[in-house]
């Protein structure tokens, strides 16, 4: 059994790397994430763990580093925020290329402009293609939790992968919230020790990141299509084992909150999820037939599962915590994700986007009333005037 500590999303982050054990870790400073690594620096020093710790001269190296060591055999830790994921944006590829199963954690900021210190899920979401696995953890318990799990789904034989343990910046990396830390006992249970049967040895050498024929890439990329395809499995499998060891039990892909006979919900990632759920419970005591549908995995997206779910009410919101310009429908990649999901079914459950939170700001409760406000009078009417409306300035 664990212990009970009041924490936030970057020490929660740091505990689990420092019960996985890892080899490896490369910083470079950026915040929100920054808390992750002055906590393992701290551990090291006050040996706690035992791994190396690499200060590099910025992202692009920081990415290179943890490269090289899991090429090497090391279990490896890194991490960013912001313009800081996308300075190393060149290095993802080549790391999912090689099937190294490298893990990232993006405590997320705004882009610049504005850059601003604060939940905005925009630079993540520009590396959801690079083949890594990825999700969004709404607690600080999620985020200890999350960490772990990817490291067991991407270091297994039949996905390594690299991956993505994304966690909203402030709402989740710096305000507190009640975190079990499990045993270590119950880790090692839960996580075997990382072997790559590719990792690097001298006694049999390999090149590693070489430049290939064009006849050489379509394999290479068939062959990590197929890695993504497994990863669903290996996903549902980490979560069950993981719910039967430890006692928290995660829907793996979807997470659905009072949608019993429900007509409308929001679907959305991250730690506004945790609003949207407060703010239909307190609509479900006067009456409302309303629900919150958690994205838990967002790469690989589950299309058959969203689907599924998604498909059961009258009318689906999808809350977007991003930016993309010129997007179909004007919303954001959630709503393209939802759409897509339900395509094929007919015009029976209809779906509008909100675009929040932007530039670090808050979605507050009130914008939540307006959006199931919003999505109850299409339930009545049946009329979808716009694709998407961006808060607060559209509805």
């Amino acid at each position: 059994m664990g212990k009970k500590r009041l924490i936030t999303g970057v020490v929660a982050t740091a505990e689990a790397v420092r019960l996985a054990d890892v080899d490896v870790i490369s910083s470079y400073p950026i915040r929100p994430y920054t808390g992750i690594m002055s906590e393992l620096a701290r551990m090291i020093a006050d040996g706690e763990l035992d791994a190396e710790f690499v200060h590099a001269e910025g992202e692009h190296a920081q990415l290179s580093v943890v490269y090289g060591a899991s090429a090497a055999g090391a279990r490896t830790f890194t991490g960013s925020s912001g313009v800081g994921v996308t300075f190393a944006m060149e290095v993802y590829s080549p790391i999912s290329g090689e099937r190294l199963p490298v893990q990232m954690a993006i405590a997320d900021r705004t882009l610049d402009p504005p850059g601003d210190f604060g939940s905005e899920h925009t630079e993540a979401e520009s590396c959801r293609d690079q083949c890594w696995i990825q999700g969004w953890a709404a607690t600080p318990q999620e985020a200890l939790d999350l960490t772990l799990l990817y490291y067991r789904i991407g270091e297994d034989p039949r996905v390594l992968l690299p991956q993505y343990a994304c966690q909203d910046g402030y709402f989740v990396s710096h305000i507190a919230g009640e975190v079990e830390i499990p045993d270590e006992g119950q880790v090692k249970e839960f996580l075997p020790p990382y072997k790559n049967k590719h990792s690097l040895n001298i006694y049999d050498p390999m090149i590693i990141g070489a430049q290939i024929e064009p006849e050489m890439g379509p394999p290479l990329q068939y062959q990590r299509y197929l890695a993504v395809q497994e990863a669903k499995k290996v996903i549902a499998e980490a979560y069950k084992e993981f719910g039967e060891i430890f006692g928290r039990k995660y829907s793996p892909f979807v997470e659905e909150y009072m949608t019993d006979d429900a007509e409308v919900v929001i679907f959305i990632q991250g730690a506004h999820t945790i609003t949207a759920k407060n703010v239909a419970q307190k609509l479900r005591n006067h009456g409302e037939k309303v629900g919150v549908v958690q994205l838990r995995t967002f790469r690989p997206f589950n299309t058959e599962v969203v689907r599924d779910v998604l498909s059961k009410f009258k009318v689906v919101g999808v809350v977007d915590n991003s930016v993309n310009f010129g997007i179909a429908g004007d919303g954001g990649v959630l709503l393209s994700e939802a759409r897509t999901a339900l395509y094929g079914l007919g015009d029976k459950t209809k779906t509008v986007g909100f675009v929040g939170g932007l530039g670090g700001e808050v979605i507050t409760m009130e914008e939540f009333y307006k959006m199931y406000a919003k999505l109850k009078e299409i339930a009545k009417t049946g009329k979808v005037e716009k694709n998407s409306y961006w808060l607060p300035y559209e509805l």
